[in-house]
Parts: C-alpha cells; sequence; structure tokens
C-alpha cells in the first residue's frame, strides 16, 4: 500500500476509515493476514457494521479492534485522527505542538498533548529488527538541541570561555565544540531505512565503533 507523501493526500487517504482499517493492517501484518491480540489465531472475520474482528477461536475476549496492543489501545479517538496526526508528527521537521495539532485534526489541547506523548513514545523505542536490506550502510553525526543564547541564565555553564559577565551572552559553539545533544545515525542505501541513537560523547570508540546490526 502507497503510503501518503504530502499533507494533502494525507488528509484525503486517512480521512476513510476503510483506508485506515487497511492500513494498519498492512503495517501490523507484513502477510496481510488478521491475527488475533489474544490468542494469535488467523480463524478472525471482520464485522464492517462495529468495525471490530471476531476471533471464532474460545476465549473471553473474541471481539479486537485494530488498536489492540498499539498506542492507540483504551482511547476514544478514532483512527481517523490518531494517524494524521502521527503523519504530522513524523513529517514535520520542526515539530509540531499540542495547540497546532488540536487545530489541525479537531480535538481539545488536552487530547493532542496525550497524542503527541504516545506517539513520540513510540518513536523514541529502539528497533527490534536489524536492517533487511545488506547493501552500503551510510553514517553521519549530527547535533540537536536549541540555541543556547535561548537557555535560562541557571542552565548556561559559568566558566570563561563560554561565559561574559559583562556583556551578559553566550558564546555558542558549532559542530563538534558544540554542547548540544550528539546524535548517531545510519541509513541503508537500498532500503531506506534509518537507525539514529544518541551517544554520550563523541569520540570515535562510541559512535563510528557501532555496528551496524548492532544500532
Amino acid at each position: 500500500m502507497d503510503a501518503p507523501k504530502t499533507l494533502r493526500e494525507a488528509i484525503l487517504f486517512f480521512a476513510d476509515s476503510e483506508n485506515c482499517r487497511q492500513f494498519m493492517v498492512a503495517v501490523r501484518w507484513e502477510d496481510g493476514v488478521v491475527r488475533c491480540p489474544y490468542c494469535d489465531s488467523d480463524a478472525v472475520s471482520y464485522l464492517p457494521n462495529a468495525k471490530v474482528y471476531y476471533c471464532r477461536a474460545k476465549h473471553p475476549k473474541q471481539k479486537f479492534s485494530l488498536k489492540v496492543g498499539t498506542i492507540f489501545e483504551d482511547s476514544p479517538i478514532s483512527l481517523e485522527k490518531w494517524l494524521p496526526a502521527y503523519w504530522l508528527l513524523a513529517n514535520c521537521k520542526n515539530g509540531i505542538s499540542s495547540y497546532e495539532l488540536a487545530r489541525a485534526i479537531g480535538v481539545t489541547q488536552k487530547s493532542a498533548w496525550f497524542m503527541l506523548h504516545r506517539i513520540r513514545f513510540s518513536l523514541n523505542q529502539k528497533p527490534s529488527q536489524k536492517f533487511s536490506g545488506g547493501g552500503p550502510v551510510e553514517v553521519d553525526e549530527s547535533f540537536h538541541g536549541g540555541e543556547p543564547k535561548n537557555k535560562h541564565l541557571s542552565k548556561l555553564p559559568v566558566k570563561p570561555p563560554y561565559w561574559s559577565k559583562e556583556r551578559a551572552t553566550y558564546r555558542s559553539k558549532a559542530g563538534r565544540g558544540s554542547d548540544k545533544v550528539p546524535v548517531f545515525g545510519m541509513l541503508d542505501r537500498d532500503t531506506r531505512e534509518v537507525r539514529a541513537q544518541v551517544i554520550p560523547k563523541r569520540s570515535p570508540r562510541s559512535s563510528y565503533g557501532c555496528h551496524p546490526e548492532q544500532c
């Protein structure tokens, strides 16, 4: 299934509940066969009126939705709003605030704040699978964080040459001398898979000494 590439395509695509269902099935089960999250049986049938699945195996919870076992579970918010929110956060280069998300998908700011926390938690999880391609892998490091000049005075170092009491300004550094958080990333050129991880320090052993299958 082709995922939407632009915001307009995402809005039109996820506005259809059937598209949301097919998208969730394609993401959760690579072979496209829906399995019960409780007993792992594939003897299930879809109930379109209730928008749930029914497992024919005998156990207490025979009916289940596609939210079960995901970050969307136990949330009254529909997938028609969850999936565009996920798309927006994953594709916005500078991130998205709860107020902006609330206006975009039509929920309250508290609901948007709750959704963003769940989505960010899922994105923060380490991938369980290794690179599936086996082709060339690109590696690089980057530095993430806000500008030091925008930090509170209590968060800035007090030793020279960073701090000048006379001018009350902060001299920020760039590149490897930066005080931002270092992040080490790898890209498989064949499959376009990406692995990224925060590294404790910028030494060759802590960053470039990592094997692609171990990150």
